[in-house]
């Protein structure tokens, strides 16, 4: 297990924040080995907060039966109900060694159950299920989750206390991706938890959750609770913030696609910010920028195997002792947008009113390329918003479409995402060339390319067919840097 040791805090001052995720809870044996963790963490680290996830699985279960039940469905949420009782049931049956906290507990995620089919009634009378509604009904697993996971640390000796993070987490009422307020959300958090770690007790904390200043739930956007760990840690302030999960850290590569990936045991907040962006789902891509701001240690780590060291995060890794090249990551369900036109030469505006239209659609985009001569602009977006984009732009640009100044806007089949990340790639001549040589004698037709002024990724557009060779062969070369240290 990661070293607990600062040497700027008071040794009775030492804050920890641990964030659990959905596989680390989601079972009797793994939430019985997470306990274990944080009994063992408790011996290190006075001050203990821990925030969890939901049981693996429940989200969707709770989305799917509030949108089910917007389509005038009435089976499926109450099917949701039954499944979550008894997972939540059997976890307190074995993990609760107290007949009395077991009735207790019971009690109380039967109430949230009970909640979760009311709200999903009255969802099923309207028709519709607002932002707004499934924010609340989302925020329902974590809600049990905390009161499971408390009673358990407390069967096992330790003071342990649920604490929504509704009442910690202040943001605005932008539901389902909420923004958090930090001034207020330090001042809340403060007022709350500050009185119970100095009690010596341990906050068993939602993830994922926060709440307006009106006090409605909110949800801070699905995989939030890395991000709600890393709030939370940066406004207490702890001196560390680990995430334990079910791999050994930040990987090379999804071994899914590649059995030879490894983990990296340190990387840069610059280089973990590119992989969380460009796919790998280890990290919630948001959890970055709190802990960068407050100067917040940060570990990646398997609750399965947590006497591995997982992966340290830092500031900067400026020797690159560890390679030019960290990792290769993909992101699958793209298509191109391309909006080409000899009208577009030399206009002023066409950039700004083209993302403009992809913006008033909602939707991010991962990747741009703009040719030199300005006459074509191409750029990412997920598949399943294309026909929205496309219809946006239509409409921004029916002038030009009309006078023959824009030729086409059109959308391409299905594409990936493959990204190349290294610091060290910024200090290396040659390493473009080596990657497309790479993919040349693999035979991948790269689409289009996109490098960052960072200089710490290079992202290429394929086909998906080439998505497993693409990202083998460009593995390879992590694995050749490696060599060469």
């Amino acid at each position: 297990m990661a070293d607990a040791h600062s040497p700027t805090t008071p040794p009775n001052q030492r804050t920890l924040v641990m964030k659990f995720g959905g596989t680390s809870v989601g079972t009797p044996e793994a939430m019985t080995q997470a306990v274990e963790i944080v009994r063992r963490a408790r011996q290190d680290w006075p001050r203990l907060v821990v925030v969890t996830s939901a049981l693996s699985g429940v989200t969707n279960l709770l989305l799917n039966g509030a949108q089910r039940a917007a389509g005038s469905d009435g089976q499926t949420y109450p099917q949701g109900a039954a499944e979550m009782r008894d997972r939540h049931h059997r976890l307190i049956s074995k993990l609760v060694a107290d007949h009395a906290c077991q009735l207790q507990v019971r009690k109380e995620v039967d109430h949230l159950i009970q909640e979760f089919n009311n709200l999903c009634g009255a969802i099923q009378v309207l028709g519709e299920a607002s932002p707004r509604a499934l924010d609340a009904v989302a925020s329902l697993g974590e809600r049990m989750c905390i009161r499971v996971l408390a009673a358990a640390i407390a069967s096992v000796g330790l003071e342990a206390e649920p604490v929504e993070a509704s009442r910690l987490i202040v943001t605005d009422d932008l539901y389902q991706a909420a923004n958090p307020d930090y001034p207020a959300t330090e001042r809340c958090t403060h007022e709350i938890l500050n009185p119970l770690l100095d009690q010596g007790r341990i906050p068993i904390v939602t993830g994922f959750i926060g709440a307006t200043p009106a006090g409605m739930v909110t949800t801070i956007g699905r995989g939030g609770s890395d991000f709600s760990a890393a709030i939370l840690g940066s406004v207490l302030p702890a001196d560390e913030v680990w995430i334990w999960t079910d791999v050994d850290g930040v990987m090379t590569a999804d071994p899914r696609l590649v059995p030879a990936a490894k983990t990296i045991p340190v990387i840069s907040y610059r280089e973990i910010s590119e992989l969380a962006y460009f796919g790998a789902k280890v990290l919630h891509p948001k959890s970055i920028r709190p802990v960068i701001e407050a100067g917040i240690g940060l570990r990646v780590l398997n609750t399965f195997n947590p006497e591995f060291p997982g992966t340290r995060l830092v500031l900067e890794n400026g020797s690159h002792e560890d390679g030019v090249i960290k990792a290769v990551t993909a992101i699958r369900g793209l298509k191109l947008i391309t909006v080409e036109g000899r009208g577009m030469l030399g206009v002023p505006g066409v950039a700004a009113r083209t993302f403009g239209a992809v913006a008033a659609s909602g939707v991010s985009v991962p990747l741009i390329t703009q040719a030199s001569s300005e006459q074509s602009i191409c750029f990412a977006i997920p598949a399943e918003y294309s026909p929205a984009v496309l219809s946006s732009l239509q409409k921004s640009f029916a002038h030009e479409i009309e006078r023959r100044d824009i030729d086409q806007i059109n959308a391409s089949d299905e594409v990936v995402i493959i990204t190349v990340v290294g610091a060290g790639m910024r200090h290396t001549p040659g390493v473009s060339g080596r990657i497309f040589s790479a993919l040349g004698r693999e035979g991948v037709n790269v689409i289009a390319i996109a490098q960052g002024s960072s200089e710490v990724s290079i992202s290429l557009v394929v086909d998906p067919g080439d998505i497993q060779q693409a990202v083998r062969c460009l593995h390879e070369l992590t694995a050749v840097s490696e060599k060469g240290n």
